[in-house]
């Protein structure tokens, strides 16, 4: 093979001189500001040049001097630039080097005269680059007319990509200096993803860490090997117990549940004898339990499910875990070396990682995949920790040390905003403290309108941390209980005395208040991986919810057990989701009956009234209305499904999720309907679908005749704030007029209403 000779510079050092002069520059305990100082000096020197400039751009789209040799010293953090504005703007839009004999002809050309440029004529500039993105521009300047070799422009831009290195790691210039100045939004980025968990939250990007790479893969000994894999599993247990203690002192049962399901991952009898067989077969223990999890994702990733997806996380998060302990690369996260107030970007995240980072400074977090219905999103929620996901390319377009700000209620993202967008959101965070102090001293007065009417205000809960909202007077209690979540989190079908154990203890929080228990909604988004449903081409219409637990009543049954064994000698609300037609609701009632039958001849006590609902969510019931209100005690509106099916319109889709208005004529009609029936026979309506959170949208609801609404528990304040600056009578007069509207929306003049009548929204 011929030895490769570099070709000299014509110009120029060599760059690897510049290079290591650099470098030394950098190994210098001086003040980043002082090596920066010192690094365009040797530039210059070495390119033989009269100027050295470094631009870097702001926390927004101004490019500002942050170092200089040649131009006048006082221009330094004073010269400031737009990105493509003058010649540095312009390499800084284009991201490509500009080579100029004679600049000051140049169309572009900008002159700023606290430089003292005038008397330099040749311009050389390039862009310094991170993650693709530019960052500041290096710019040579001299004053003789001329153009620079391509030689030149290379050792330029090699220089540049050593200098985005060092400003990456924070070396180069301080994360503070560029967080300070303003900016306009130019540069900044803002991306659309999915709501996983509701609130808003600023603070500054952190990356979660990839996984270790696995250096050596061959071994000799595989007795060693497996001496090893032992020695890691039982550390891997140990960390993983840790966890579990912490998760009980921080976040309650949901989380030690969460983490008690991911620790089943760690003793998985057939994913250790996986990496066993890969040992045997020669591999050293890191590289046998990378070849299982790759094996295993090849695996899962064939089922086309989310919850699937997030369960092949958890055991990634496991693995890496696993091969942490076995190459001693302990990547644990130091709380101290974390900021103030952080925003958590990941690809995929296992609930361990996430509840490695703790609660203090975490305040938010943002994920290229994930689901609404995954660990980490329901821990999340627990630590009240706003989550988007979807957001395609976070990983890649974000940089640790970047500002974000996470708006969950949206499924917004923001990065490195401008001072306008930081403005009107740190006002929105400030009103929105305001609001809830407000509504904390109004916390105990009911949900009472001014005109007299006393509303049902229940809270939606699926946690046991939502469960605390119950003690306060004006919450009459829960109006939706969901009972999935001991499906979602354990690893086989839970048994009777689990979902009893579940169920009683949300009965003794709850004391004399009501709770509406839902019958398991699984199928659709909500996949179990004990449970498969695979084929479906629309699972939101497909086999779940209670189509399950009529074609497998075993299931549905032990789940009546469960709830009957808890509400003893209580009243017993339950509700079944996705009712479509009334013999689905007649046949639900002949398992319950037979649950009672059962429960009576084994001698239990049994609760002291039994009630049963329907949701009403999908549109085939509505014409038989009069027939399933003869059947039930109580009905509630499920807006999520039954607006979605009603317009044709997934709401997981991005593209037309909110291409029709909750507030159309048609959706309040359907509602007014739905409460003139109910209100007929006796029957009690009420509504808990994501609708109902918010004070404009359940205004209207009143307005449309229903006097119970459901929300979740961050909804309480704001909502009854409304209710108690609201006119019952005039709001249901008011949406009469609206619902004959041929209107895309009435939300226009709903919104304008509620300004006339200083409606609190």
């Amino acid at each position: 093979m011929p030895r490769i000779v570099p070709k000299p510079a014509e110009d120029a050092s060599s760059p690897l001189i510049l290079l290591r002069r650099i470098r030394d520059v950098m190994a210098s305990p001086d003040s980043p500001q002082e090596r920066l100082n010192a690094i365009v000096k040797v530039i210059a020197q070495e390119m033989r040049c009269d100027v050295c400039s470094v631009y870097m751009l702001r926390a927004g789209d101004v490019l500002e001097l942050f170092a200089n040799v040649g131009l006048n010293p006082s221009s330094v953090h004073l010269t400031r630039l737009n990105v493509g504005e003058g010649l540095v703007g312009d390499i800084a839009a284009t991201a490509a080097p500009l080579n100029l004999a004679d600049a000051q002809h140049h169309p572009k050309f900008a002159y700023r005269p606290e430089t003292g440029e005038e008397k330099y004529h040749a311009f050389v500039g390039v862009p310094i680059l991170q993650s693709s993105k530019v960052v500041g521009v290096l710019v040579v300047q001299d004053k003789q007319e001329k153009t620079f070799s391509s030689d030149q422009i290379e050792v330029l831009q090699t220089v540049a990509m050593v200098l985005s290195e060092l400003n990456q790691s924070g070396k180069l210039v301080s994360r503070t200096e560029l967080r300070e100045g303003s900016s306009t939004t130019l540069y900044s980025q803002h991306m659309v993803g999915m709501k996983f968990a509701p609130g808003i939250a600023r603070g500054i990007a952190i990356m979660h860490r990839k996984r270790i790479d696995v250096k050596i893969s061959v071994a000799d000994d595989p007795g060693h090997e497996l001496e090893r894999l032992q020695m890691g599993l039982n550390g891997l247990q140990d960390s993983i117990d840790a966890l579990i203690k912490q998760a009980e002192l921080e976040g309650g049962e949901e989380q030690r549940d969460i983490m008690e399901a991911y620790q089943m991952f760690a003793h998985d009898k057939g994913w250790i004898n996986q990496i066993v067989e890969g040992i045997n077969n020669g591999l050293t223990a890191e590289s046998a339990v990378r070849k299982a999890q790759d094996e295993m994702a090849v695996r899962m990733s064939e089922v086309q499910s989310e919850y699937i997806r997030d369960r092949l996380h958890d055991l990634e998060d496991v693995s890496n875990r696993l091969i942490q302990q076995l190459s001693g690369e302990h990547r644990s996260v130091n709380p101290g070396e974390l900021p103030a107030r952080f925003i958590l970007v990941a690809r995929e995240l296992g609930p361990a990682e996430l509840l490695e980072y703790g609660r203090r400074k975490l305040k938010g977090l943002i994920l290229e995949d994930g689901a609404a219905t995954s660990h980490i999103v329901i821990i999340a929620r627990a630590m009240d920790i706003p989550v988007v996901g979807k957001i395609a390319g976070a990983v890649g377009l974000i940089q640790s040390g970047d500002p974000v700000i996470v708006d969950g209620d949206n499924g917004e993202v923001y990065i490195r905003p401008g001072e306008d967008i930081e403005r009107t959101f740190a006002e929105h965070i400030r009103a929105s403290r305001a609001r809830n102090e407000a509504y904390a001293a109004q916390h105990d007065l009911p949900p009472v309108t001014k005109d007299g009417e006393r509303l049902s205000l229940n809270i939606n809960a699926g946690l046991f941390v939502d469960v605390k909202h119950l003690h306060a007077n004006d919450v009459d209690g829960i109006g939706l209980y969901r009972t999935e979540l001991p499906y979602l989190i354990s690893s086989t079908m839970p048994d009777v005395k689990s979902q009893s154990k579940v169920y009683g203890k949300i009965l003794r929080q709850a004391g004399d208040k009501r709770v509406i228990f839902r019958t398991f909604d699984i199928g659709g988004d909500k996949q179990l991986p004990y449970f498969p449903i695979d084929g479906e081409e629309n699972p939101a219409l497909g086999w779940r919810a209670t189509r399950i637990g009529l074609d497998r009543p075993a299931i549905l049954r032990r789940q009546f057990r469960a709830l009957i064994h808890a509400a003893s000698d209580r009243t017993l609300n339950v509700m079944l989701p996705f009712i479509t037609q009334v013999y689905e609701l007649d046949e639900a009632r002949k398992l319950l009956n037979m649950e009672l039958e059962r429960a009576k001849q084994e001698g239990m006590t049994l609760p002291r009234k039994v009630r049963v609902g329907t949701m009403i969510e999908v549109p085939a019931i509505l014409w038989q209305l009069p027939a399933l209100l003869k059947r039930v005690d109580f009905i509630s509106i499920g807006s999520n499904d039954l607006l979605q099916f009603l317009f044709a319109c997934d709401r997981g889709s991005q593209r037309v999720s909110d291409r029709y208005d909750v507030l159309a004529p048609e959706v309040l009609h359907i509602i007014r309907n739905i409460a003139t029936e109910c209100n007929k026979v006796g029957v009690e309506a009420g509504f808990c679908g994501e609708m109902a959170r918010k004070p404009l949208e359940a205004m209207a609801l009143i307005g449309a005749g229903l006097r119970s609404l459901s929300v979740p528990p961050s909804g309480l304040g704001p909502v009854k704030a409304m209710i108690r600056s609201l006119n019952a009578k005039s709001i249901t007069a008011y949406v009469d007029e609206l619902i004959a509207s041929p209107e895309r929306s009435v939300r226009h003049q709903l919104e304008e209403y509620a300004r006339e009548h200083k409606i609190v929204l």
